[in-house]
């Protein structure tokens, strides 16, 4: 089945919801508004349908391959990958200074997700390549920018991500590899790296790695690492690559999904240690990784997004094929296709209404990155920063188990064909699961809501949220058509939910740690319903308003009984998480140890 990407409803995010003729009032962004977004989108879903999509299930079945050190990657990726990289599109948000072409986050999430959708595991590698450009852009030296940043944003280069040791996953107080100052200025990089994506292949002429390590004598704990930058060729004077620096691929893993994406296991200096340079200052790396984390946990937030809306389409067009049974209220005589039965419809619109709710959060959340990192006004970028920093781990943490509930129901529509791999609907369920664990968990996604985002302000900014989620309930219940009344109200139950479980992290995260974070996973997926259906709710008025003048009746008309499903099927959820999060502390953690 190909894949047809949801221009559409990407643009209709954008522009009702995002507002991206406001983040197009931004200096530097005055070209950047709902027509360049138009043009930008229908150019890489051109890309996305016609290139790089065709290799999704030959990368499933022939991944990438290791021989003598030189990792091979699916036939047609190196191909697709130099037609991306000429096309400009790894440079899309990045600065004109450095050869980028310096549009918003708004419009660059949304050519994220058709990539995704197109080929999960072809788009990781580009999506390193952002993290590590926006480490080097932060943190960089005018030296390693100008040696560096170029080449990783015209794609000619690719970037990665080194954290993980086989003694430290996610707590990288644990990180044992060594950084040896030289009397040039570089440091020698001495250990081992695992679950390094795309650490090792065949799509660019170079690879920069960027490696946490520490330097002899450094504090314990977090605060004695460091970050470097380590190429797998050195670059000359001239910017020529020269020798082949001391950083060796040494297995790359075989995994349950994204299988074409080669995971490394990286080997640094074995052969008398691997030339590294310095990012930053000494024993603020761990800083600095978070600048790649954080731009890798939004991406990976919009994978599962992307993941979904392909789940999606591959489900709808099974349900309109497959016959199947009498559909219950004789509508049909004899057998009809699946899409028939009351019960398929309901798997299709939870999966549509997650989709469409995700995609207006995240939507949502790049438009405050725009304004928090562009716009003149401190106190407006101070805004949004903290609105943007609330909304990566509902982005990250909700969207990626979202997209295991639709991938699991697409496979569920599919009936026993979907679990037969000729179908495909059993890729997108494998491929998902990681995403709800790499970039960190969502246990650790949870942990930041609470604690960082939470507990640490008093639940301030989690309440400021609320009240904005209010007006929009105002708004709906004005309008009074069934719809909105019905959106209105199951708003309002989920958001006076969403503050009890407010008042319970900020008043007990001290007190009662066990007991709050016992329930973190709950209060995020309780946290992301919300703000998701928020935007389901807005949608709606939207939606509404458009009808009502004839604009584009059918899709206006399917966006509002999608909000309504939300309303009515899935924000019904968030009273009962907010009784696991508010009274499930004490019996998750009640069981002696020695009886589990």
């Amino acid at each position: 089945m190909s894949f047809s990407a949801p221009v559409k409803d990407m643009l209709f995010a954008m522009e009702h919801l995002a507002n991206i003729e406001q983040v197009a009032q931004i200096p530097g962004f005055e070209d950047a508004g709902l027509e360049t977004a138009q043009a930008v989108l229908e150019e890489c879903a051109k890309l996305c349908e016609g290139v790089i999509e065709p290799l999704n299930i030959p990368g499933d079945t022939d991944p990438s391959s290791l021989k003598d050190g030189v990792v091979t990657t699916t036939p047609g990726f190196k191909e697709a990958f130099a037609q991306f990289a000429e096309g400009g599109w790894q440079g899309l948000q990045h600065p004109v200074d450095f050869g980028g072409q310096g549009l918003p986050k708004t419009i660059g999430a949304a050519c994220l997700e058709m990539l995704n959708s197109a080929n999960l595991s072809f788009a990781l590698c580009p999506l390193l390549t952002d993290g590590a450009i926006e480490a080097l852009l932060t943190a960089g030296s005018d030296e390693l920018k100008a040696v560096y940043l170029e080449k990783l944003i015209s794609g000619q280069w690719t970037g990665t991500m080194n954290l993980t040791e086989p003694q430290a996953g996610s707590d990288l107080a644990l990180v044992r590899t060594k950084a040896e100052p030289q009397p040039d200025g570089s440091y020698k990089i001495f250990g081992t790296k695992i679950f390094i994506t795309y650490g090792e292949h065949d799509m660019a002429e170079n690879i920069v790695h960027l490696v946490l390590a520490r330097v002899a004598g450094a504090p314990e704990g977090v605060k004695g690492i460091s970050l470097f930058v380590v190429p797998k060729f050195l670059v000359n004077s001239d910017g020529s690559l020269g020798e082949r620096n001391d950083a060796y691929c040494v297995s790359i893993e075989h995994k349950m999904g994204i299988k074409a994406s080669p995971t490394a296991v990286l080997q640094f200096g074995d052969h008398g240690g691997a030339i590294g340079y310095l990012v930053g200052e000494e024993n603020r790396g761990l800083e600095y990784m978070f600048i790649m984390m954080n731009a890798a946990r939004y991406g990976v937030g919009v994978q599962g997004i992307a993941v979904a809306e392909r789940a999606y389409q591959r489900a709808v067009q099974y349900a309109r094929e497959r016959v199947q049974s009498r559909p219950v209220d004789g509508s049909v005589p004899g057998a009809a296709s699946i899409i028939h039965h009351p019960d398929v419809r309901r798997m299709l619109m939870t999966m549509r209404a997650f989709t469409e709710g995700c995609r207006a959060m995240a939507s949502t959340a790049a438009a405050a990155y725009d304004a928090a990192h562009h716009h003149p006004d401190a106190a407006v970028r101070q805004a949004n920063a903290t609105f943007y920093e609330f909304m990566v781990p509902l982005v990250k943490g909700y969207s990626t188990e979202m997209s295991l509930e639709v991938t699991s129901l697409g496979v569920q529509v599919h009936g026993g064909m979907g679990f037969i791999e000729e179908t495909g609907a059993a890729q997108y369920y494998r491929d998902a699961k990681i995403l709800t664990i790499y970039e960190g968990t969502t246990a650790i996604q949870a942990n930041d809501l609470v604690g960082r985002k939470t507990a640490r302000d008093g639940g301030q900014s989690a309440r400021a949220i609320a009240e904005q989620i209010a007006r929009t309930e105002a708004d709906l219940q004005a309008t009074a058509t069934p719809a909105a009344l019905s959106m209105a109200r199951h708003l309002q139950t989920a958001r006076e939910a969403f503050l009890q479980a407010v008042d319970f992290v900020a008043g007990k995260a001290k007190a009662s740690p066990n007991a709050v974070y016992a329930g973190s996973v709950p209060y995020l997926l309780l946290t992301g319903n919300l703000v998701a259906g928020w935007q389901m709710g807005r949608a709606l008025l939207v939606a509404q308003d458009k009808l009502a003048a004839g604009e584009e009746v059918a899709f206006m008309q399917a966006k509002i009984t999608t909000a309504q499903f939300y309303a009515e099927h899935i924000l019904t959820r968030v009273p009962g998480l907010a009784h696991t999060v508010c009274t499930g502390g004490d019996s998750a953690c009640a069981l002696p140890l020695e009886a589990f």
